[in-house]
């Protein structure tokens, strides 16, 4: 049966795939194959009729290669799309809400600066350096889509500072990115706990207010 509205796995041969139960089943001659792309085409043909979805988990991620569904339904779907995205109206709705989520991304941007200065709690002797690498941080962390753990809502958002600002010192002011470790299970994760450990060792200088010379400072040189 076609009617169905399916994830699917890519299968063996041209024009087929490979149904959740694994049987292999071969495309309908009249349906075709909507690349991925255009998350809302996608998403309406998804609730216009039956479908089979491809997607390919590799590692740990999920790819799509697209939608198979009827010809007829795509380029019906396709065009009342067309339409709608031509009306002025449609336009004016897309631009308000870019401007805001614009506004959205730059008060995020700003809270999740203070949470950073805040988890790095520098003493007063070190306050604008803590405000330089709060900056810095929150600018790397932050970006929609960057996939860091800034963009998570899953936890508050002042472990997400905590965790962004030991991911930024590992790779600011350790040779994390140039280390050779080894393809073990677990050992990638047993280096980042001690690269951790030390990053936070470090952070505690510059809470209890030490004399760090500027040519020796780490920080200072991460930012350049």
């Amino acid at each position: 049966m076609t009617n169905e509205t399916l994830d699917v796995a890519p299968g063996p041969r041209e024009r087929s795939v490979r149904m959740p139960g694994g049987e292999v089943r071969r495309v309908p001659d009249d349906w075709e194959l909507l690349p991925p792309g255009d998350a809302t085409l996608t998403r309406r043909l998804k609730k216009a009729g039956p479908s089979w979805t491809v997607k390919e988990k590799a590692r740990r991620r999920v790819f799509s290669h697209g939608v198979w569904a009827p010809s007829a339904t795509i380029d019906a779907v396709r065009r009342e799309l067309l339409a709608e995205r031509e009306d002025p109206a449609y336009l004016r709705r897309l631009e308000a809400g870019r401007e805001r989520r614009g506004r959205a991304q730059e008060g995020y941007v700003e809270d999740f600066r203070a949470a950073v200065s805040t988890y790095l709690d520098f003493a007063p002797l070190h306050r604008e350096l803590a405000e330089r690498m709060a900056t810095a941080i929150a600018a790397h962390a932050t970006p929609v889509g960057s996939g860091t753990v800034a963009r998570t809502q899953r936890i508050p958002i002042e472990e997400r500072a905590e965790a962004a600002t030991i991911a930024w010192l590992r790779h600011q002011t350790t040779g994390y990115d140039s280390m050779k470790i080894p393809r073990v299970r677990g050992k990638r994760r047993e280096v980042r706990k001690q690269l951790a450990r030390r990053s936070k060792e470090l952070l505690v200088r510059y809470r209890l207010g030490e004399a760090v010379s500027v040519d020796e400072c780490p920080f200072h040189k991460a930012l350049g």
